[in-house]
């Protein structure tokens, strides 16, 4: 006898009904309306009686979850529109060219990796949207579409098929820098824009990624439509995902903003094949419910897409609702299980375990049993849901698609726990797999792993790019051409920065005034994006309120508390600024549609993010690659920057190691501004870079709040603030015997280390600005490795060396991780020092927590000291003549590590 109770989920059955008649009545009387006045009547009928029993004294709500069943009914579904026969020989070669690339270059290489199982479970999800909802064209038209990344091969199957791809590139899968020596395109591994950039759209490999980037995405057309900056009628975000990724904490974490945005635009086909890369998702209950009950919950639009056409007969003589009890009580790992066996098992232990079940199987072969499709194999189900759901209206809508992993790769990996693994195929699979799809292979092109092209001038193609073209073009595609956007002058925005004069004000404070200027200017304010995740008040922006309002959707339906202030809260259909609450991942992925959207929307935009620097690289820093692989194109600022410029805050808000994270971004440059001229200059370079030159590189600044004097920068220093160092001046007289470099906030201190240097020992020293080391690293490899490879040409010298010729040691002090100035170390042609602030941050004054970390002015003139001492050129007695005229501790350990 077949064990039930292996495969049923435990439920507590409903309560015994202690009036079937009565019970009786009511169903038949809404029957008796349904049929009379029609669904409406009966839904405000319901929606009466919902909000009757949302009484305390009856304390029902209506379940989250509707029967294990498909959303759209077999009477209300559209005809499918296109040829059947044609669209499924179409599938059948994709499916066949991405095992086949896949299959290719592990045999021939053996640790290139890949996937099969993904797309055979999701490939007829991905061809009813290519040939029938995901609109192309040019940037500004097309739709947005986000792909499953194990899904990539075939992606790229359809792209050989469609022309775009040659069938050499296809046999440089995952061979990017092998294919450009042979004179073909080596294929990503997944969705990369920087590696593919006509090709990709959004980059997706890193799991919950894809699906916050899509939130935000769409949400972002919304904003450039309310602010009448781009018409996005008509134009969807689509998104397909899997079910084991909304694991992800970034999947989930906006669900509720794009209901309350109600972002129709947006829908999400969740590929539900319950399997992640080792097993089941929910092996001990169903995915599709959990599912079902967050979204629904969080206001999306749920359809269902379980079961395919083969099914609707069954469930048409299934009048006792046997069917949908034994889904209601199947698992998901025996679901699993159902899918890796055959016919004959799946009629002996699903159909068998219930009498009625086996009389509706009784008209079936074992065949035919081994045939039923599920939902998402089913290209007229697929069909009649992305119907449904590219016209919903006023919310968004998920789709959750049951499907098989590995559908189709039989006894090689149909249903198995290690199908997500399976990258090599033998001859008999391969053939199983032909003979599965009817493919026109010869034993020997199966086995050989032909590439399948039907020629040109056959139906399938004709077919293929009449569909494409109909909808306007290919997908994806990337267009990354957008004009153009003038900046205006330096001096007109920024003078007050760069002719300071001595005023006192912080970097952050200098920041929101330049910010303010420039969105005033004509043509390039209404390109300008803020964007805060909180705290805009404690960045100074709050007079922003007022000038360029705050983005709401629903414009602002409440008079704020503080509406007689200038400094007033003022939300608007048309507002600016993008305050995305406390959520860095949700206004990361803000920052990031903007960033994009000279690609993604043809028009380019200029967004500035603003937070505590210790909430972004390290908080949201995948996200950030995640933009960098986008080819962002803006500006992070981490505010409250440094390990001693945020008095009283802490561990928690301390940042040491942002610009070393920053730097290890190939198209990210880092920046330690210390005084308002240098962060005028690099804004001022950085908007050039990127607006007028059109380069894809974006800009992390880090700014404190920290009120100091701001000295004015002459102009000849500015080519040294954007390289990386300048010379700040010098004190005492005769050659500099030591120079002090300093950045950001511990510049000042680097200064003041001079002047002791000069009035208490009598050594000449000169002051130099490092703006980033990252910069100044990234110069000194180039011009190394070119003096490598030109060994018979005249050396160059880099910036560093430039600037710091000559045998004075040199004291590199820093507010963050001394790795951070040690990146110009092995290129400074003299002896360095480096002073930093590793460990973990403290709770106390800036005086304090400098002294704590060895950084202030006294440790700067220690420390330089005692390199003159070792260089010989001072005695050694007065560095204990320091430690005696100075606040200095000599604890035996470093007081960070206590």
């Amino acid at each position: 006898m077949y064990d039930e109770s292996r495969h049923l989920a435990r439920q507590d059955g409903p309560p015994a009904d202690p009036d079937p008649m009565e019970t009786a009545e009511w169903r038949d009387a809404l029957l008796s309306m349904l049929e009379t006045n029609g669904p409406e009547r009966v839904r405000q009928i319901l929606d009466m009686l919902t909000d009757t029993a949302a009484n305390a004294a009856v304390g029902w709500r209506p379940p989250r979850n509707t029967p294990y069943v498909n959303t759209i009914a077999v009477q209300v579904q559209p005809p499918f529109p296109g040829d059947l026969a044609i669209e499924e020989r179409l599938a059948a070669l994709m499916r066949w060219n991405a095992l086949a690339m896949v299959v290719r270059a592990n045999l021939a290489h053996g640790e290139l990796g890949g996937h099969i199982a993904s797309y055979a479970s999701a490939a007829d999800l991905f061809e009813v949207g290519f040939n029938h909802f995901f609109r192309g064209g040019p940037a500004g038209q097309a739709d947005l579409v986000f792909c499953q990344p194990h899904s990539a091969p075939g992606v790229y199957a359809r792209a050989f098929l469609e022309g775009r791809l040659e069938e050499a590139d296809l046999a440089h899968y995952r061979q990017e820098i092998t294919a450009r020596a042979r004179g073909a395109r080596g294929l990503s591994s997944y969705p990369h824009p920087w590696l593919m950039p006509d090709f990709w759209q959004f980059p997706t490999g890193s799991m919950g990624i894809g699906p916050i980037n899509a939130i935000y995405q769409a949400r972002f057309m919304r904003y450039l439509a309310h602010r009448g900056l781009l018409d996005t009628t008509g134009r969807k975000v689509w998104g397909i995902f899997g079910d084991g990724e909304m694991d992800e904490p970034e999947s989930m974490s906006a669900l509720t903003l794009a209901a309350r945005e109600g972002l129709d635009n947006l829908v999400w086909v969740v590929n539900c094949n319950l399997q992640r890369l080792d097993g089941p998702v929910r092996g001990n209950g169903r995915i599709v419910d959990e599912l079902e009950s967050l979204f629904a919950g969080a206001g999306w639009n749920v359809i269902k897409l379980l079961w395919g056409s083969d099914w609707d007969g069954l469930f048409a003589r299934d009048t006792g609702g046997a069917l949908r009890r034994a889904f209601s009580q199947t698992v998901d790992g025996q679901l699993q299980t159902f899918a890796a066996k055959d016919g004959r098992f799946n009629r002996d232990h699903f159909f068998g375990q219930d009498p009625q079940l086996v009389r509706l199987a009784q008209g079936l072969t074992d065949e035919e049993i081994d045939r039923l499709r599920r939902g998402g194999h089913d290209l007229v189900k697929i069909h009649a849901a992305y119907h449904a759901a590219a016209r919903s209206t006023g919310r968004p809508t998920v789709i959750l698609a049951q499907t098989k992993k590995g559908y189709g790769m039989g006894e090689a990996g149909q249903g198995k726990m290690t199908t997500h693994q399976q990258k090599k195929l033998d001859r008999d699979a391969l053939i199983a797999f032909r003979d599965r799809f009817s493919l026109p292979l010869s034993d020997e092109q199966a086995e050989s792993l032909a590439f399948l092209h039907p020629g040109a001038d056959s139906a399938e193609i004709r077919y293929l790019h009449a569909r494409r073209g109909e909808l306007g073009g290919p997908v994806p595609a990337r267009s990354p051409q957008a004009a153009p956007v003038p900046v205006p002058a330096l001096e007109r925005y920024a003078g007050f920065a760069l002719q300071a004069g001595g005023k006192e004000m912080s970097t952050t404070m200098a920041f929101v005034r330049l910010l303010s200027s420039l969105l005033k200017d004509k043509r390039l304010g209404p390109r300008v994006v803020p964007i805060v995740a909180d705290e805009a008040r404690t960045f100074g922006m709050a007079a922003l309120f007022r000038q360029i309002g705050i983005y709401s959707s629903a414009g602002q339906r409440y008079e704020p508390e503080d509406i007689g202030s200038v400094l007033s809260y003022r939300e608007a259909l048309d507002g600016q600024i993008l305050e995305e609450g406390i959520s860095e991942a949700g206004a990361i992925s803000s920052w990031t549609a903007a960033a994009t959207s000279y690609a993604v929307h043809g028009t380019a935009m200029l967004p500035f993010y603003i937070y505590y620097s210790m909430f972004g690289f390290q908080r949201v820093g995948d996200l950030i690659w995640a933009a960098a692989d986008q080819r962002a194109r803006g500006f992070l600022l981490g505010a409250t920057a440094g390990r001693t410029t945020l008095g009283g805050e802490g561990l928690q808000h301390q940042d040491g190691a942002s610009l070393v994270t920053a730097a290890g971004v190939p198209n990210c440059r880092a920046y330690d501004p210390a005084f308002a001229s240098e962060v005028a200059v690099i804004v001022d370079h950085g908007m050039r870079a990127m607006l007028e030159r059109q380069q894809d590189v974006f800009y992390y600044l880090t700014l404190v709040n920290e009120n100091v004097p701001q000295p004015s920068l002459p102009p000849e220093a500015h080519e040294g603030v954007i390289k990386g160092l300048y010379r700040h001046g010098a004190h005492g007289q005769g050659e500099p015997a030591v120079r002090l470099v300093g950045s950001g906030a511990i510049l000042r201190e680097a200064i003041a280390a001079g002047e002791l240097l000069a009035a208490d020992w009598d050594i000449a020293s000169e002051a130099w600005s490092a703006t980033s080391y990252a910069e100044l690293a990234r110069d000194a490899r180039e011009v190394e490795r070119w003096n490598r490879l030109h060994p018979d040409q005249p050396a160059r010298r880099s910036h560093v060396e430039q600037c710091l010729a000559g045998g004075a040691p040199v004291v590199a002090a820093s507010d963050y991780v001394r790795a951070w100035p040690s990146l110009i170390a092995p290129h400074c042609p003299a002896r360095m020092t480096v002073l930093g602030t590793d460990g973990f941050g403290r709770s106390d004054t800036r005086s304090a927590l400098r002294q704590f970390f060895e950084v202030d002015r006294f440790h700067i003139v220690l420390a330089a000291l005692h390199a003159l001492a070792d260089a010989g050129a001072c005695p050694r007695e007065l560095c204990a003549q320091a430690l005696a005229r100075y606040p200095i501790r000599t604890d035996p350990r470093p007081s960070w590590e206590a």
